[in-house]
């Protein structure tokens, strides 16, 4: 008898995801642990996850509770947000030239990322998301830009030219 409701179905998602992985990760060179290939550490990744979901499985019918901790609604609006956000930083960071859409860049992506992921949540304080934003972007222009050299628009292409 299932005594968590909560951790049986996730402890089932963990496993399949884990199998996913190390099924996946069978197309490419596995190698070893002293020569790894590309298929060595999604393997790897694959099999601990898929471990720790039938530890979390076997747990929720061993460990009783209080009430069953039973599955909730499903958060659609969570989802919705948070793809919503991811969709709009790939359009305004690469443009879309088929509608001519220019790109506007990491900065502008990076803030209209946080904005739209941050009304995910049940609270929101513009304040906060901005000050978020701007460290996200600063941290990002740190990373991306200074450190790794890479070759992406920082400001929109109406500004740069």
């Amino acid at each position: 008898m299932i005594k968590s409701q909560r951790d049986f179905f996730s402890g089932l998602m963990f496993t399949a995801m884990g199998i996913a992985f190390a099924v996946g990760a069978n197309s490419y060179t596995v190698g070893t642990a002293a020569r790894m290939g590309p298929g060595f550490f999604p393997m790897m990744l694959g099999i601990i996850l898929a471990i720790l979901g039938v530890a979390i499985t076997f747990n929720a019918l061993v460990i009783h509770t209080e009430d069953g901790e039973k599955v909730g609604r499903f958060g659609w609006r969570p989802i919705i947000y948070i793809l919503g956000a991811n969709l709009a930083f790939g359009v305004l960071l690469g443009g879309l030239p088929s509608i001519g859409l220019p790109s506007m860049g990491l900065m502008v992506a990076i803030f209209v990322l946080t904005l739209i992921a941050s009304m995910a949540g049940d609270e929101f304080k513009l304040r906060d998301v901005l000050i978020l934003a701007a460290a996200l972007a600063a941290g990002s222009y740190l990373a991306f830009i200074m450190l790794l050299k890479l070759n992406m628009p920082v400001w929109p292409a109406f500004i740069t030219g």
